[in-house]
């Protein structure tokens, strides 16, 4: 029981160890989908994901709402969140975030993303959950306000959820090193 994070780059192997954690497990797992078919890479990228899992996991597909849709799974199910990155991302559309946010602005939304956050840590802990997030720490920072503006708010997400997680896993090419628990 408890919180499970895989983090690493794109395309590094994070959504079939996270996969690979549940095993042949016969009991409820639930799969929760932050993913949006916005165009065709994302649906073949959806298809393959759904292709992967077994036909008996449970979906749900929530881009925006992640809390509430975590609070609206059973108890018993244990969760599969993919991912927090695609989700820091589309509250960042959904919030209308543009170059020409004041401070204020950008500090606001980070203030409502950390206490979801906070919501979504809360609602996990007594549960089994592996949630997936990109790691945004290793790269150079952003030109763009936008762009440093979801590294940041990543950044905040990904550290609060790793220090309540009773593991933190790393995955480079395709290679898991647990680096918390």
């Amino acid at each position: 029981m408890g919180i499970r994070l895989i983090t690493g780059g794109v395309k590094s192997g994070k959504s079939r160890f996270a996969e690979s954690l549940f095993g042949d497990r016969s009991g409820c797992v639930i799969y929760i989908a932050t993913g949006m078919a916005s165009d065709d890479e994302m649906e073949e990228k959806i298809a393959r994901h759904k292709y992967r899992r077994p036909d008996e996991w449970g979906l749900v597909e929530e881009p925006v709402y992640l809390p509430e849709a975590v609070e609206q799974t059973p108890d018993e199910a244990d969760l599969l969140i993919d991912s927090l990155s695609t989700w820091v991302s589309n509250r960042m559309l959904k919030a209308n975030a543009t170059e020409i946010w004041t401070q204020a602005e950008r500090n606001r939304f980070l203030e409502e993303l950390t206490g979801e956050t906070d919501r979504l840590i809360k609602t996990l802990r007594s549960r089994t959950a592996v949630i997936v997030t990109d790691e945004t720490g290793l790269g150079g920072v952003s030109m763009h306000a936008v762009a440093r503006l979801f590294q940041e708010a990543l950044g905040k997400v990904n550290q609060q959820v790793a220090g309540a997680a009773q593991e933190v896993w790393l995955v480079v090419s395709g290679i898991p090193w647990r680096i918390k628990g």
